[in-house]
Formats: C-alpha cells, structure tokens, sequence
C-alpha cells in the first residue's frame, strides 16, 4: 500500500499536476506552501497541461483513467485543452501486447484461435482503462468483436481501492465531510467498479438492455455469442457507427444534431423511469452513431459492465423531485426531501425551501439552454449541507450517469435545453404511474401473488381474527394482573404504615416515664426539636 502511495505521489510530482491547480483561488498560507515546497525544483517541461495530466492518469491506472474518462465529457467545466487530451483516454489507452491476449483468449475458452475464429487479429481495435478489443471473424462468418480483461488489473484496482477507503475514513472523522457518507459511497463505487472485471455479467447486462430496446429507433445494442464468452473475454456483434464524439464526420453526413441530442435525454429518462435498468458508463469512447438516415439517427451502445437502477420509492421521489424544479415549487422540493428522510425531520420545510429557492433563482432566470444541471446540483449541495444532508450512495451512480449525458447533449447540440426535453417525459411517466394504466400495470405485476393468496384469503382472516381475539384476551389477562398488584401493594403499603404508627406509641408508652422526667429539664426549644423530629418520624 505505501509503495502504491509513494508512485500516486511520485506521479503527481514527475507531472508537475500542482500546475493545474489556479493558484490565486488559493489561501495564501497554501500558496506559499506550493512556492516553497520541493516540488518547484522539478522542471515542468515542454508537454502541455492537458498531456501532461492525462500521462498522470494512464500511468496510475483503471481508477483514475476512469476519472478522466468522466471529466472528458464536461467540457462546459474544462478549457477545451485539457478536454481535448482526456477524450483520448475514452479509447486510446496504451494497450497491451497481442500476444497476451491472444494466449489469454485461447486460455478462457480452452480452445486455439484457430478452432475459435476463422479470423483474429492481433493488433487491437481499441483499449481503454480496464480491457481492449480486437476484432475477429466466426467461422460462420459473423463479424466480431473480442472484449479482454487486461491481465493483473484487478490486483492494481484492490490496491487503489484500498488508498481510497483510507482517504474515505478520514473524511468520515470531518463533521462536514461526513454527511456525504465518503465510506458509503466509495464501497458502492466498488461494487460497480469491480463488476466490469466479469464479462459474464456485462454480457448479461447487454442482452438485458438489447431486451428493453428491441427494434427502438432511439437505442441500437450489439449482439452478444454466449458460446464463446467467459469471465475475462466476451464475444459480440461488431457494430458500424460513427464515433459519437466525432463531430466533424456526423455534420460531413448531414446527421440532425439536435435530434441526437435530444433522443440522448429521452434514452437515459427512458431506461431510468420505463425500464430502472440505465447504462451508467455513457461516455463517449462507448456510444456510437448509425448515420445510414442522417434525419433520423440512431444511438448505437456499447460497454454495459457498469449499470444501475433504483428501487420504487426512489424512482417516484427523484421524479416528483425533478418536476417540482421544472415547475419551480421549492417548497415541494424540501417536502420531499423531509418526507424520503434525505434530511433530518427537523427540518423545516420553509426554511429549506427558502434556502433553495435562494440558490436556484439566479440559475433558473437564465435563458433554459444555458442552464447546466450540473451548477443546479452543486448549488443544492452546497446549500444542503446547513441541514445536515446525507449523500444518498444509491444516487451517485445517477447523477454521474446524468452529467455525462448533460455534457455530452451540449458537445453535440450547444442549445440543448434539458429541462424542456425531460420535462414532458417526466409529466407523461407520474401520470401514466398515478393514474389507470399505472394502476391496472401494478394488479397485473401482482396478479400470480394475488392469485396464489385469494383461496388462502378465508383461512389468513380466520387466523388474524383468532390472533386479535388472542391478544385481546392477553390484554385483559395483563390489566387485570396489574389491578391487583396494585392492590396488594396499595394494602401492604397501609399495612407498613400502621405497623410503624403501632411500633412508635409503643416506645413511647414504654419510654413515657424516663422521658417525662428528661422533659421537664429542658428548654422549651429541645423540646420543640425533639417533637419535630418525632413528627417526622412518624410521617415517614
């Protein structure tokens, strides 16, 4: 783990990544620190930033590779330099030897390439963070793509995982830092990060998906060959599509742009709401286009390792949630958040919509296509954190998943208004939830249970009526117990009290000679003393 440590920071340093950092935003004491520390004796170089940043992330690895591959597609928050450079992680990582994977191929399904494709090739089609692909032909004829898990890099992931842990249970030890659960959050980072390394699963999720889309004009899913996928190598249809981040060759088509981008919010708001089975790796190294009918292009996806979905209830609180934004009800808002226990029920509704209404007012007045949901997001954080909100770990996977899809709708369509496209989507979805149809779904989702417990029906009545008049007999059994414990104590209390009133007359009547004799020695206040203590003795 230290050795891990010493290369993150080695890294950093060699890169001169301390560059990047806009060093007037700084305090001044961390300024200086900076200006005096060693790191200014290692020249910076002829690389530009953005090189030299994405160097940094290929040399650390999968984790922070995946990173830049997230931070590539938010280019209305990075100058186009750096933006620039880290598109190239989407697909251009430095992959490893053919050789390897063609031994590690033939090793997965136990068989030679020869027997298993009529076709391969050695040099690789693309290799991003955590595999790479190459293409290959089936012996049916079939063209192909092989998917490889680069060797050792689960290994490399466990070790980056664990630096990450230590820096989350720090944070978790911060009063501020630790409503956003850092912990929480980055174990379920884990669970999804981890899940790519096991292509069965991501062949799985890609059948799953090609389900859900099955002859859409909006989504188009390859193909996956089950017979020759493993846990470390998946074959699948090769598509033919244009790249989605390459602009120049969609407009060289004619392709609708706005369309493309507008059909990229629809497809997100449908797998979340319609199917609750979302694509969470949408980046642009896996999304391609169909350009065959420029007016009516066709997303083409690929790179299904990373998937979410919701339960129910978060489904309907994030949708009411987003409407209420859409139609500006920010009291709505902070009920919402109340109610779903996102914070604490302390909290004041009024004061936390007048909280949020403070924050999102500026942004909203702006002209809807300069809105970013992304500043919206970071606003409600912002502001969230005087009432003490958690971060919901369930939700951080949708978020990204939706800020991708933000920078990615503006990189196509600059004057994509997301608001506007999801808002109707939403509106049609609570009604279609709320209302018949959604009623009549849920009875026929239920009907085989329902249909199972109705003979039953009769006998459960029969036994919840018996269990009611059980406990009610119990109940009685109880009160009645209860009564006359009191009772006897209620007696027994009397009894003790007269027993002492007995026992001290008796003393007295006994002791009455010697101590009329004492008395008529003493002064009137001992005799006032002793009467008084006496009293309180006998009240006692």
């Amino acid at each position: 783990m230290s050795l891990r440590l010493f290369k993150i920071v080695w890294v950093v340093t060699r890169h001169r990544l301390d560059t990047l950092i806009p060093a007037e935003r700084l305090p001044l004491w961390i300024r200086l620190l900076l200006k005096l520390s060693p790191l200014q004796l290692v020249p910076v170089g002829q690389r530009s930033r953005g090189e030299r940043l994405r160097l940094a992330l290929e040399a650390l690895g999968p984790i922070f590779i995946k990173f830049g591959q997230m931070l590539s597609t938010r280019r209305d928050l990075l100058p186009e330099d750096i933006a620039d450079e880290l598109k190239r992680l989407q697909d251009q990582v430095p992959p490893f030897p053919g050789e390897l994977a063609a031994a590690r191929v033939e090793k997965e399904l136990d068989m030679t390439l020869p027997e298993a494709f009529a076709a391969f090739e050695r040099v690789p089609l693309a290799s991003a963070s955590i595999a790479q692909v190459h293409a290959a032909t089936l012996h049916s004829g079939e063209d192909v793509v092989v998917k490889i898990i680069r060797p050792g890099i689960d290994r490399i992931m466990r070790q980056d995982m664990g630096l990450m842990y230590q820096v989350a249970k720090l944070l978790a030890k911060v009063p501020d830092a630790r409503r956003l659960r850092p912990v929480e959050v980055i174990r379920d980072y884990e669970a999804t990060l981890f899940d790519e390394l096991d292509l069965y699963k991501e062949a799985a999720n890609t059948s799953q998906l090609k389900r859900n889309f099955k002859d859409s004009p909006l989504l188009f899913v390859p193909t996956i060959y089950w017979p020759y996928t493993r846990r470390h190598v998946m074959v699948q249809e090769r598509i033919r599509g244009v790249p989605v981040a390459d602009l120049e060759t969609l407009i060289a088509r004619g392709t609708n742009l706005k369309k493309l981008a507008e059909r990229g919010v629809e497809i997100f708001f449908t797998q979340v709401f319609r199917d609750n089975f979302f694509h969470a790796d949408m980046h642009p190294g896996n999304i391609f286009v169909n350009c065959d009918d420029p007016e009516d292009p066709q997303y083409i996806a690929i790179d299904c390792g990373i998937v979410g979905s919701l339960t129910r209830e978060d489904q309907d609180y994030l949708a009411r949630n987003l409407l209420a934004f859409f139609h500006q009800d920010y009291y709505e808002v902070a009920a919402l958040h109340i109610e779903s226990g996102w914070v604490g029920e302390n909290t004041r509704a009024n004061e936390f919509a007048a909280a949020i209404r403070t924050v999102c007012e500026p942004i909203l007045e702006k002209p809807l296509k300069d809105i970013s949901f992304g500043q919206v997001l970071l606003g409600l954080f912002q502001t969230a954190r005087r009432f003490n909100m958690e971060v919901q770990p369930q939700l951080v996977l949708l978020q990204k998943t939706l800020l991708n899809i933000e920078g990615l709708g503006r990189q196509l369509y600059p004057e994509l208004d997301l608001w506007s496209t999801a808002k109707p989507y939403l509106e049609k979805w609570m009604k279609e939830r709320a209302g018949i149809g959604g009623l009549w779904q849920s009875l026929k989702r239920q009907a085989p249970e329902l249909s199972h417990q109705l003979p039953e029906l009769p006998v459960l009545a029969h036994q919840a009526l018996s269990r009611m008049e059980h406990e009610h007999r119990q109940r009685h059994q109880q009160v009645t117990a209860i009564s006359q414990m009191r009772r006897q104590m209620s007696q027994q209390s009397k009894r003790q009290h007269r027993l002492r009133i007995g026992l001290a007359l008796v003393a007295i009547a006994l002791a009455w000679q010697p101590l009329s004799s004492w008395a008529a020695t003493q002064d009137w206040p001992i005799l006032a003393a002793a009467g008084a203590g006496l009293l309180l003795l006998l009240w006692h």
